[in-house]
């Protein structure tokens, strides 16, 4: 049975085979003194190796295949890149059998008598689990310190890939660091459901015309409503007319068009409808002054969170819909929970990116603290690996884990993964 290369490439980076008596398909002795390191460029596998063949010492590149063949197959022997390599390490070295052998310059070392059986039977294993995680079973045995660098750099990882929307918003906005949050922030009280269509309101509706009605938050929530279709038709409620006849004068001042893209609040909770969620929104705005300059400025993430603690306007205490009949007093704030989830996907996430922006690691070192500093999120994924034993004290934890199932797990990418190697690198210790 053949192995990937992928596992080939693990084994030799890690050294995991039968070391003894080592020769290559010609008979000549041979040592490693270094494996190199992994190439993840053009060229050959490992880079920086040493090795020596007889009484020769030798530096340059190593170059691996399933199949010793596969050298002539890929071109290799015409590939100025390859000039350099010292020794092609392989699964099978398919040439040693053909009388008429077109040997290659580059000695073989063939390993596929020299690794574990054990290494290879718990790769497969790790491949063909159907499980939550491939190593559902095997994940105990990781120490808790590997699994603590581990999460940091996964907590990391997540911050860089929403990092790159962020860009995307930044290109498309002449790099406005205020214009960009306030489209995190609008996608961010959108949630799931309705983040395309929050995002969309956000653009359509810039900060600079939203700043010129700050002292009427009934013109806020006008502006919002309206450019999300919820304006529209007949209405018998007082406030719903009124917001309706501001938004059709300030919709034609500033020749607005309303977005495309419906909103839904089908098996929603109610205080997360889209007209409650916009009229928070609303009054977020009308209470801050260049948002994202103050959360730049301030280092406590107690006084952060502060910034996102509003009481929606009068009117929706009684409602979670506009022209409805009023039904108990309820009063509308963004609660602790929601201003954890901003916490999580916009605020650290733009304090990361400034972070890259500037180069400066201080942002970073916020944006982590953030997320420790915030209640761990409560999902499928995290739930099930808290039943593994897993701990998830807090959203650093959780947004690690998430990104190590979506990332990792899902596609199976074991060998790239902390948790992975641990557990093959404590089979392949088990050399014969």
């Amino acid at each position: 049975m053949a192995i990937p290369e992928s596992l080939l490439q693990f084994i030799w980076q890690f050294q995991y085979y039968n070391k003894s008596e080592l020769s290559t398909s010609t008979g000549e002795a041979l040592h490693i003194i270094s494996p190199g390191r992994l190439n993840h460029n053009q060229g050959p596998d490992f880079t920086d190796a040493k090795i020596i063949i007889g009484t020769t010492t030798w530096a340059g590149t190593i170059e691996l295949h399933i199949r010793a063949s596969d050298w002539q197959r890929h071109k290799h022997d015409g590939d100025s890149n390859y000039y350099n390599v010292i020794l092609h390490v392989v699964w099978d070295d398919d040439l040693t059998s053909k009388v008429d052998k077109d040997v290659p310059a580059v000695p073989v070392l063939e390993l596929k008598s020299r690794i574990p059986k054990m290494l290879i039977s718990r790769y497969d294993e790790l491949m063909r689990s159907l499980c939550f995680i491939p190593c559902e079973h095997s994940i105990v045995s990781v120490e808790e310190i590997i699994w603590q660098s581990w999460k940091d750099r996964l907590a990391a990882g997540r911050l860089m890939r929403k990092s790159e929307q962020i860009k995307t918003f930044l290109t498309s906005n002449h790099m406005h660091w205020e214009e960009t949050f306030w489209w995190m922030l609008a996608r961010n009280f959108g949630m799931k459901v309705n983040a395309d269509a929050f995002e969309a309101i956000a653009r359509s509706v810039p900060l600079t015309i939203l700043s010129k009605h700050k002292n009427q938050i009934h013109q806020m929530e006008a502006l919002l409503l309206g450019q999300g279709g919820l304006l529209e038709g007949r209405f018998e409620d007082e406030y719903s007319k009124l917001l309706q006849r501001e938004y059709h004068f300030l919709q034609k001042k500033y020749k607005l068009k309303p977005i495309w893209i419906p909103l839904h609040s089908l098996r929603m909770r109610p205080a997360s409808f889209p007209a409650v969620r916009l009229a928070e929104l609303a009054m977020l705005i009308k209470e801050s002054t260049h948002l994202f300059s103050s959360i730049r400025e301030t280092c406590s993430t107690e006084e952060i969170r502060n910034l996102f603690k509003v009481t929606a306007n009068d009117y929706w205490h009684y409602h979670y819909r506009l022209d409805a009949e009023p039904g108990k007093f309820h009063k509308k704030i963004t609660g602790d929970s929601f201003i954890d989830n901003i916490m999580i996907n916009t605020v650290a996430p733009a304090l990361f990116t400034y972070g890259n922006y500037l180069g400066d690691q201080q942002f970073h070192n916020r944006a982590l603290r953030c997320l420790e500093e915030t209640a761990a999120e409560i999902n499928k994924v995290t739930t099930r690996f808290k039943s593994l034993g897993i701990e998830v004290k807090n959203a650093r934890d959780s947004q690690a884990l998430i990104e190590l199932r979506n990332q990792y797990c899902e596609q199976k990418r074991c060998l790239e993964c902390a948790i992975g190697n641990a557990i093959l690198r404590k089979t392949g210790n088990t050399i014969p």
